[in-house]
This record gives C-alpha cells, structure tokens and sequence, in this order.
C-alpha cells in the first residue's frame, strides 16, 4: 500500500469495527477527498457516516467536538493543514480542554486527519507545517507518520484514543519516500519494506519511536518527510548515525531520545516547519537538560525558514540533502 491507501484501510477498518466512527470534511463524500484518502467508504458505509461538510473548518471541528461528547469518534479531515487555523479555538479553547473542564464527564475523542508540508510546489498557503502550534497545548496528542505501515497503526490508535488528536499527514510521501532531490525520479512504496501493510487491524502504541537505523557517530530526530531525506544524505555520506522517528510528537518518547544522545553524544533534529518556536527548539532543550553532560558538542538543528513558505525558492526552503550535509559535517567537527 502507499500512504493513502493505508490511511484509508485505517478509516475503513475502524468503521467497521465501530459504529461510533465517523469520516467528515470537505469533500470526503463521493468525491473520497482531495487525495482521496476516504475514498470508497461513503458507498460502503453511507451518508450518515460519511459526509460532506461546508467550507467552514471552524465549524468542522466545533460539530466533531459536539459529536465527540455524545459519545461519537469522528475523523474530520482538514484539507491542508494550511487551512486548519480558523479553526484553531475549537481545538485548543474545546477539544483540547473538554476532558479536564468537565472532571472527565465529557471527553473529546476526535482525530483531526489533515495533509502538511511542502515538496510540492505548493506555496505559501498548501505547504505549512503547524505542528509545533499544536504541540504547545495540553490535552492535544500530535501525531505525523513516516510510511505506509505506521500510518496505518498509528491512525487507528489515535482513533479508539479518548482524547483529540492531531494526525498530520506529510504528504510529500503519500505516493513514495522523498530522496531529497526533486530532480531525481519519483519512487514509490511498492519496493519499500514499510509499504507492506497487512488488510486486517493493528495498531501502534503513541508515544512510541522508532530507530530507523542505529549508529554510534551521532543522533538525528527526525519525523514524516524528514525521515526519509536524512536516511538517504547519510547514507550517501557515508556517515554512522542514529535515526530516531519520532511519530508522536505529544506523547513524547523521550527515554528513547535520551537513551540514544548518551550513546552517541551528539545529537541533530530535522523538520520542515520554521525554526523560531518550532517543535525542534523543545527537543533541544530537552537534550539539553536531560543528556547536557553527554553531548560533545552544541546541538545542531537544520529546519525551515522563518518565512511565509516560498513557491520560488521551495528547495532553498527545504530542508534537504545540502542544507543537512553541512550540519552534519559542523557537529561532527566539533
């Protein structure tokens, strides 16, 4: 399976499991979503589950809240993350603070699906990474998966999880893993051991990391899209290092993070979305606080810009395979 395709076995197993679930959004109906991830379940499972909304983000999560607290699971999809910020006080003033405002009489157990990131040519308003915004609030669990198989396990713990979760799609990877080199020919996940994705129901714990590949010179945390850009630098460099998948963002597993930087002693974080404010800052403070007397050198960290996303200069923007490089070569001289 690719990306979209095991999303949507996730949505599709879980409807099927649960009549609670319910698939909404713009156009996630007969037409089965921009990328079609939902597409098929409106025929299988019908209008009352899965159906259109209006343009109206703010009013998609403010019903799936309502819905959450009557004791539904919706999955409402927020066609690019771009678009997600109208509805911004839903999130954070209900979703987010349902559970604890009511002393756990209501609880809002949503899972906000949404594509993000760039490697498109999308420009400023289809290629944001707003992450870290989320991950600044308490009672939001944040989520971005790296293939085909985790996508799936994940997707479906987030939605029998009783509390929102954001579940950030990076979509530069929906058809394949990224390289890096956009002038390279595209590949896709039918040679790629993560594209085996069984039919059937499994899950992955959130709050769980993974190991990409062990190495002894440094660590590199990584998620989404990222993964895939510092597995193939390194390996083209030919340097020995860690890559820690995050895949949750918020649970974050940091006794994996921790036990890496001490054996490593350096320590890089990878991501997309802007530097100032990003999730990267936490993660250093983190290493920082927790490893400080193990690291044998400044922790380094490559992201976006502190721009609007440029359409022009997107792989100026990127972060890819030159930009990582250079880091890699100044944490290893130091």
């Amino acid at each position: 399976m690719n990306m979209i395709q095991a999303i949507n076995s996730a949505m599709d197993v879980m409807m099927a499991r649960d009549a609670d679930v319910v698939v909404m959004g713009e156009d996630v109906g007969y037409f089965g979503g921009v990328f079609r991830a939902t597409a098929g379940l409106q025929a299988k499972y019908g209008k009352t589950r899965v159906f259109d909304t209006p343009i109206t983000e703010c009013g998609i999560i403010g019903v799936a809240v309502g819905m959450g607290a009557y004791g539904l699971r919706p999955v409402p999809e927020i066609q690019f993350a771009d678009y997600i910020y109208p509805a911004l006080d839903q999130l954070v003033s209900e979703a987010a603070r349902l559970r604890y405002r009511s002393a756990a009489d209501f609880i809002a157990p949503i899972t906000v699906r949404s594509p993000f990131g760039g490697g498109i040519f999308g420009g400023q308003t289809h290629s944001q990474s707003p992450e870290g915004i989320f991950t600044h609030v308490s009672g939001i669990k944040t989520v971005i998966p790296s293939t085909p198989y985790d996508a799936k396990g994940l997707l479906i713990a987030a939605i029998e999880d009783n509390d929102p979760t954001l579940f950030f799609e990076p979509k530069r990877i929906y058809n394949g893993p990224f390289d890096g080199h956009y002038d390279r020919p595209a590949k896709n996940w039918s040679n790629h051991p993560a594209g085996e994705v069984p039919e059937g129901y499994y899950k992955i714990e959130l709050g769980k990391a993974a190991i990409v590949r062990e190495g002894e010179a440094l660590t590199i945390l990584c998620y989404g899209t990222m993964v895939h850009v510092v597995a193939s630098t390194i390996e083209a460099l030919g340097v020995d290092a860690e890559i820690v998948d995050l895949r949750t963002l918020v649970p974050l597993d940091i006794e994996a993070i921790e036990a890496s930087v001490r054996k490593t002693g350096r320590c890089m974080i990878v991501h997309e979305a802007t530097r100032t404010g990003g999730f990267g800052a936490e993660l250093s403070a983190l290493v920082t606080e927790r490893c400080f007397y193990h690291l044998e050198a400044p922790v380094e960290r490559v992201t976006g810009f502190d721009t609007p996303y440029p359409h022009s200069l997107e792989w100026a923007y990127f972060p890819g395979p030159v930009r990582i490089g250079e880091a890699l070569k100044k944490i290893l001289k130091d």
